[in-house]
């Protein structure tokens, strides 16, 4: 079974990816953000935090993929 830090470690490219403003780029990112929240609790609140970071970015995009993962995620 896979560590946490195997998942962890790309959430630096999910960040990067968060301003892209390609659809499919957005949606790529909202997808793994969260499916890698919905693998365990811990996993789940550092992907929330990730998201609220996104929330953050002055994009379009990132306002986007931070609501869409909030939402699912269930903060």
């Amino acid at each position: 079974m896979a560590d946490d830090s195997e998942f962890t470690a790309f959430l630096p490219f999910i960040k990067m990816g968060a301003t892209d403003g390609r659809n499919f780029v957005r949606k790529g990112v909202s997808w793994a953000l969260r499916q890698i929240g919905k693998r365990n609790s811990r996993l789940r609140i550092i992907a929330i935090r990730t998201a609220e970071e996104i929330k953050d970015m002055d994009s379009g995009s990132s306002g986007w993929i931070a609501s869409d993962v909030l939402r699912e995620l269930g903060r």
